[in-house]
């Protein structure tokens, strides 16, 4: 029987995360705990826990530092939480390295959902190349959009976005990271193009229903597309 996945917290309150602890291992997860940066990095090399929930402020080092840390030898999934609600600071997680994250308060239906999106996307192994986004399917390696059995014609930079955020599935990518990896990163502040861009494809993939869209805006942060 495969060992149930393990979750790293590194969190200075102990409050948060005896509560963590709680909400994991009630729903089948093992959990460790770090109450600073520096603690939390050796528990992370030691123990190669399969998801961290990371706290911005700790008080060693500032939670970024710590991901900045990992993301030189790991890809393990980072969920940050923080009290920080600016969108800055999310942004600048997610920049560097963060694969999602949650603002204090937080519930614990959503804090689960976000961690099984990313356990799903650790464990498939080789990256997948053909995708089913409802009526849509999308094959990377012959550049095909069909939907509903019709073929779906995308300019270049359409076509770029849609792979990046199906390679990504379920992740916020930010404005930047999108700008920078389409545009290249001369344009990374240039956010107006993204968004035409976004609107003309989820108007050819037939996005158009806004209380439920695939290709989903987060806040002023990014896009992420939503796993079925």
């Amino acid at each position: 029987m495969n060992a149930a996945p393990e979750i790293l917290i590194i969190d200075d309150e102990r409050q948060i995360r005896r509560l963590l602890t709680l909400t994991l291992q009630e729903a089948g997860y093992r959990t460790r705990e770090s109450e600073s940066g520096r603690l939390g990095i050796g528990e992370a090399a030691f123990r190669r826990p399969d998801v961290v929930i990371l706290d911005l402020g700790l008080p060693d080092m500032h939670g970024l530092d710590v991901l900045k840390e990992l993301r030189e030898w790991t890809q393990v999934p980072v969920l940050v939480l923080t009290a920080k609600d600016r969108e800055d600071d999310k942004i600048a997680a997610l920049d560097a390295g963060a694969d999602d994250y949650l603002t204090k308060p937080f519930g614990s239906g959503e804090l689960l959902a976000r961690l099984r999106v990313m356990l799903r996307r650790s464990a498939q192994g080789p990256e997948p190349t053909a995708f089913q986004l409802r009526n849509v399917t999308v094959d990377l390696t012959s550049r095909l959009v069909v939907k509903d059995g019709e073929e779906v014609h995308l300019t270049g930079k359409e076509y770029a976005i849609l792979r990046l955020l199906l390679q990504h599935q379920g992740k916020v990518l930010t404005h930047r990271q999108l700008l920078r990896e389409v545009w290249g990163p001369q344009n990374e502040e240039d956010t107006h193009y993204l968004r035409v861009h976004v609107t003309h494809l989820r108007q050819k993939l037939g996005d158009t229903d806004p209380e439920n869209r695939m290709i989903r805006a987060e806040s002023s942060l990014g896009y992420r597309i939503v796993p079925e």
